[in-house]
C-alpha cells in the first residue's frame, strides 16, 4: 500500500519558485503549483498545476477549496513573489498554518505597512500616501528633497524613483503610476546609507534570523539592485541591531508564523525599515546565496513550518562568501547569448542563470526585473567570490539589436512627460492642427496655417507604383559635397532648447544625440547658431567633443562681420561639411526676443559672405524661382526649399507646392534640398519625385530625441529608410536619381479625370 503523501500548495511557478518546488518533491510531498502561465518553469515540475494568477486572491481560494474536496491539503507557501495575501487567504480558508489576512495586507501595501510600523514605534522614513499629481506636489512640500516615489503595491523596485529636484516630480509621478496596480503611490524621504536584506522564520513564538546580505543598489534615479553579498560585511553590533528591528517589525505587522523578508536602511540616525514582506526573499538570496554560504536548505525548513511541523535545527556553517550579480544589457532585442558554459567553468562560479531568452526585447533597466540573468559565485574571501563573478560576467557575450527594442508609444509618452503642456502635446499626427505652442515653442506662426499646409501639400499627392518590372535592390545613397551618404534624409537645423522647449532637453544633449545618431546611420546633422549671441559658443564647445559630420546654418544677422567670424570658426572643423544661412529668418520672432536684428541682403552682399569660405555654402528658406536664380548668381552650392516649418509667416504655401516649380527650372544647376511636413518614408519619396535631391526633417527627430535619445532618432531614421526602400521596390526604382513626377499624382488629377 502506497504511503500517504502530504500535499502543499506553492503559489508561483516562476524561476524563483523552482527550488521551492524541487525541495518539496525531495521531501516526498505532493506539489500543487498556482501560476497564471501554463508554460512557467515550475508548471512542468509539479504534480498538479492550477492556471491561476497568484494575485487573484478569490480565485486562488476558490481553486484551493475545490482541491481540498479531492485531497487533503497540508500547507501553503510562497517565496520570492508578492503573493502573501493569496497564501494567507488559502491558509485561513483551509485552516492551515499561516498568518492573518490583515497581516498579509499590511505586508503588501506599503502605506498600510508604514502606518502599522509607525503605530508600533518601528522606525520608518517619513511618508505620505499619494493618489494624484496634486497630492504628490503637496506631499513633496511636506517631505522635502531628496524624496522617493513608489507604487504602494509592487515588488522588485518596479516604479521606484528618486526625486532630487521639484521639477522632476511630474516625470517621477507618471513613472511610478505606470507600475501601480491600484493607482496608490507612496512618497517618502530618501534615506542615505548602506542597505541590508534580511530573511527570517517564525513559528510557535520563535523568531530566527536566517541570513543577512549587503544589497548593492545603483542606477539613480532608479533603484536597481545589481547584486548582494552574503554574509554582510557590516560590524556585528550593527547586524545585531538590524536583526532586532527586523523582528520588531515582523511582530508589529503580525508575521508570527512562516517567513519574513526585510529591506533595512542603515543611516547615521539609526536603522529604518524600508520594506517588509511575509515571505522569503527573492533575488536568489533565500534560494541560492544563503544555502551556498551557510550550508542550510532554507526552503526545506520553511516548508516544514508551513506544514505545521517542528522544523529541523538550523545549523549554519559559513565556510564561504557568496555573491549574486545581475547580468545587465543595453536595451534592444537579444540576438544571441554566448559564453554561458565557459562562464560556468570559472572557478568559484556556482550558477549562471539566464532569465531572458534570445528574441526578448529589453528596455532600459529601471527595476530588478529588467536584468537578463544572474551569476552566483563563492570564495573563501569576499574578494575571491567577487572576482569569480566578475570573470564569469566578462565571459558572457550578449549581442543586442538596439533598434529592435524601441517602443514608439513609450518614446511619445516620455516626450509628453518632458515637454511642458504649453510646448508640445506630441500629437498622434504632427500636422499643426492641434499645436500646443507657436513661436517660441514647437508650433508655427499665427494660426499655424503655413505649418499645416506643409503636411496638407504632401498629402495631396498620391504614389503611383509600377508592379511589372524586374526585381530591384534600391540604392539610397546620396553624393553630398564629397560624401557618400547612405540616405537622402538629414536632420534639419534646430536650436533654442531653453527658448523653444523650456529645457525639455538641454542644448548640449540635443546636439550630442543628433551627431551620434546621424553619424551611425551615415547621414548629416544640421545645426543653427541660435537667436541669442552666446548660444553659438555653447554649440561650438559641444561640437568639439565629436568627430561626426555636420552643417552649420547662420541667422541673417545685421552684423555681416559676425556672420563671417562664425563661418571661419566652423571652417576650422575638418568635419564641417558646409555652412549656410537661413535667409527667411530676417524677421524671425526669436531674433527680436533676443534683441537681435535680421537683415535682408542683395546678391552682391551674399557674394561677399560666400567668398569668405571655401566650404560649400547653402541658402535655406528659398520659396521662389527668383530667389533660386539669385542664389545661383551669388555662387551658392545648394538651396533648401523651406518655409521654416511654418514659423516665419502665417500665409506661406507648403513646400511641396513650390518645390516642383523650382526643380523644373533649376534641376541639375544647383543641389536642391527640401524640408517641411515630412512625416514618413512616403513623404520623402514624394519630395524626391517633386525634384529634391535630399530632404531635411525637424520636429519628428526632435520629439524622438526628447523621448528616447539617440536610439529613438536612429529608430526613426531606420523606419523612414525602410518605408522608402519598400516604395522604391514597388515602383521598380533602382536609385534616387530615377525618381520623378511620373510616380506621383495630385488629388485634383482624379477630380479632373472624373469630370471629363
Amino acid at each position: 500500500m502506497e504511503r500517504y503523501k502530504k500535499s502543499i500548495i506553492i503559489i508561483g511557478g516562476g524561476i524563483l519558485q523552482v527550488p521551492l518546488i524541487q525541495t518539496a518533491k525531495k521531501m516526498n510531498l505532493f506539489t500543487i503549483v498556482f501560476d497564471m502561465d501554463p508554460n512557467a518553469p515550475g508548471a512542468h515540475l509539479c504534480d498538479e498545476f492550477v492556471c491561476m494568477s497568484t494575485k487573484d486572491v478569490e480565485g486562488c481560494v476558490r481553486e484551493a477549496i475545490k482541491l481540498s474536496s479531492i485531497r487533503k491539503i497540508d500547507g501553503v507557501i510562497t517565496a520570492g513573489t508578492d503573493a502573501s495575501k493569496s497564501v494567507a487567504a488559502i491558509a485561513n480558508a483551509l485552516h492551515l498554518p499561516g498568518i492573518r489576512y490583515s497581516s498579509a495586507e499590511a505586508a503588501t501595501n506599503k502605506v498600510l505597512m508604514r502606518k502599522t510600523l509607525q503605530k508600533h514605534n518601528v522606525p520608518v522614513p517619513k511618508f505620505l500616501a499619494v493618489w494624484n499629481l496634486k497630492e504628490a506636489l503637496e506631499a513633496l512640500d511636506q517631505i522635502g528633497l531628496p524624496a522617493v516615489l513608489k507604487p504602494a503595491e509592487n515588488m522588485g523596485a518596479r516604479g521606484v524613483i528618486k526625486i532630487n529636484r521639484r521639477e522632476e516630480l511630474q516625470f517621477a509621478y507618471h513613472h511610478s503610476k505606470t507600475y501601480s496596480p491600484t493607482g496608490e503611490l507612496i512618497l517618502e524621504e530618501f534615506l542615505d546609507g548602506p542597505e541590508l536584506s534580511i530573511d527570517a522564520l517564525t513559528w510557535n513564538g520563535k523568531y530566527i534570523i536566517t541570513g543577512i546580505a549587503d544589497r548593492i543598489i545603483t542606477g539613480e534615479p532608479y533603484f536597481l539592485e545589481i547584486g548582494h553579498n552574503m554574509p554582510s560585511s557590516l560590524p556585528k553590533d550593527i547586524l545585531d541591531s538590524a536583526s532586532k528591528v527586523m523582528i520588531q517589525a515582523m511582530k508589529a505587522i503580525g508575521i508570527d508564523y512562516g517567513a519574513g523578508k526585510g529591506d533595512l536602511k542603515i543611516t547615521s540616525n539609526g536603522i529604518y525599515i524600508g520594506e517588509i514582506a511575509a515571505r522569503l526573499s527573492g533575488g536568489f538570496m533565500s534560494s541560492h546565496t544563503y544555502p551556498y554560504a551557510s550550508g542550510v536548505n532554507l526552503y526545506k525548513i520553511a516548508i516544514q513550518i508551513a506544514l505545521g511541523m517542528e522544523p529541523d535545527p538550523i545549523e549554519e556553517n559559513y565556510e564561504f562568501f557568496v555573491v549574486e550579480r545581475g547580468i545587465l544589457s543595453k536595451p534592444g532585442k537579444i540576438i544571441s547569448i554566448e559564453g554561458i558554459e565557459n562562464a560556468k567553468k570559472i572557478s568559484g562560479v556556482c550558477d549562471v542563470i539566464i532569465t531572458k531568452n534570445v528574441g526578448a526585447i529589453l528596455k532600459k533597466p529601471t527595476s530588478n526585473i529588467d536584468k537578463i540573468g544572474h551569476v552566483i559565485a563563492k570564495g573563501k574571501t569576499l574578494f575571491e567570490a567577487e572576482n569569480s563573478a566578475k570573470k564569469a560576467l566578462e565571459m558572457l557575450q550578449i549581442q543586442i539589436d538596439e533598434l529592435e527594442g524601441i517602443d514608439w508609444k513609450q518614446i511619445e509618452e516620455n516626450a509628453r512627460r518632458k515637454f511642458s503642456k504649453d510646448i508640445c502635446w506630441v500629437c498622434k499626427v504632427c500636422d499643426g492642427t492641434n499645436c500646443a505652442s507657436g513661436v517660441p515653442g514647437m508650433g508655427g506662426a499665427g494660426n499655424q496655417f503655413s505649418f499645416m499646409d506643409n503636411i496638407k501639400a504632401l498629402q495631396e499627392y498620391k504614389i503611383i507604383p509600377r508592379y511589372i518590372h524586374e526585381e530591384v535592390d534600391p540604392d539610397l545613397s546620396l553624393e553630398f559635397f564629397g560624401l557618400k551618404l547612405d540616405t537622402p534624409i538629414m536632420i534639419a537645423p534646430m536650436t533654442g532648447a531653453s527658448t523653444n522647449l523650456k529645457n525639455a532637453i538641454l542644448e548640449e544633449e540635443m546636439i550630442s544625440i543628433f551627431l551620434k545618431a546621424s553619424s551611425l546611420v551615415n547621414s548629416v546633422a544640421w545645426f543653427g547658431d541660435g537667436a541669442s549671441l552666446e548660444k553659438f559658443d555653447l554649440i561650438i564647445d559641444t561640437l568639439k567633443n565629436f568627430y561626426a559630420n555636420f552643417i552649420l546654418i547662420f541667422k541673417p544677422r545685421n552684423d555681416t562681420e559676425e556672420i563671417i567670424r562664425r563661418i571661419k570658426i566652423a571652417e576650422s572643423f575638418k568635419n564641417c561639411v558646409a555652412v549656410g544661412m537661413d535667409i527667411d529668418a530676417i524677421q524671425f520672432k526669436t531674433l527680436h526676443l533676443k534683441n537681435q536684428k535680421g537683415k535682408a541682403r542683395d546678391v552682391e552682399e551674399l557674394k561677399e559672405i560666400r567668398k569668405s569660405t571655401k566650404l560649400p555654402f547653402i541658402l535655406k528658406g528659398i520659396l521662389s524661382i527668383e530667389d533660386t536664380e539669385k542664389a545661383i548668381e551669388a555662387g551658392m552650392d545648394a538651396i533648401v526649399v523651406s518655409n521654416h516649418g511654418g514659423r516665419i509667416l502665417d500665409s506661406i504655401p507648403g513646400v511641396a507646392r513650390i518645390l516642383p516649380e523650382i526643380a523644373k527650372v533649376f534641376k541639375n544647376q544647383i543641389m536642391i534640398l527640401a524640408d517641411g511636413g515630412i512625416r514618413s518614408g512616403a513623404d520623402v519619396f514624394k519630395m524626391l519625385c517633386l525634384g529634391a535631391d535630399g530632404v531635411l526633417i525637424g520636429r519628428p527627430f526632435l520629439i524622438s530625441a526628447v523621448g528616447g535619445g539617440e536610439l529613438a532618432v536612429r529608430h526613426l531614421f531606420k523606419q523612414y529608410h525602410q518605408e522608402l526602400v519598400q516604395i522604391l521596390k514597388l515602383c521598380g526604382i533602382e536609385c534616387l536619381q530615377k525618381t520623378n513626377e511620373s510616380f506621383i499624382k495630385k488629388n485634383d488629377y482624379y477630380t479632373v479625370k472624373k469630370s471629363l
